[in-house]
């Protein structure tokens, strides 16, 4: 019944995975490549939650 107010945990680490992205690419045109790689590195992270948590609301087949 209260499962309308959940808020989306693939929706929040899809608007933390959007924002990384965001401050990689910042990084990487101000010239700090190491910073971006980690950045880089921390958003696919969050990319690999996101479809753990994808994969585990889809039933099975």
């Amino acid at each position: 019944m209260f499962s309308l107010f959940k808020k989306d945990p693939v929706a929040k680490l899809n608007k933390a995975y959007l924002a990384k992205l965001e401050k990689a690419m910042h990084a990487q045109r101000n010239g700090d490549i190491k910073a971006y790689s980690m950045i880089t590195a921390e958003a696919e992270q969050l990319a690999d939650e996101m479809q753990k948590l994808k994969e585990a609301k889809e039933p099975s087949r």
